[in-house]
């Protein structure tokens, strides 16, 4: 799931070298956090969220088939 947001990442950033992902797991939940370069935030959220509930969306479809909750944290 990892690999999915990054891909996803660099593929809306101008900066795909600054991209960082990180895998946090928890007993039931895996936290996935997303940090992009600042003028790429934008981006990344888009026009009110819709661009990161899309990419949460698409990540939870992901963690259902694995048979695993996911969450989708974009850090500044």
């Amino acid at each position: 799931m990892k690999e999915l947001i990054e891909y996803i990442a660099k593929s809306l950033v101008d900066n795909p070298d600054e991209v960082e992902v990180a895998e946090v797991e928890g007993e039931k939940t895996t936290v996935i956090e997303l940090k992009v370069a600042r003028e790429d935030l934008g981006k990344v959220i888009g026009k009110q969220g819709r661009t990161a509930r899309a990419m949460r969306t698409i990540l939870n479809a992901a963690g259902t088939k694995m048979k695993k909750r996911a969450v989708l944290e974009i850090l500044e």
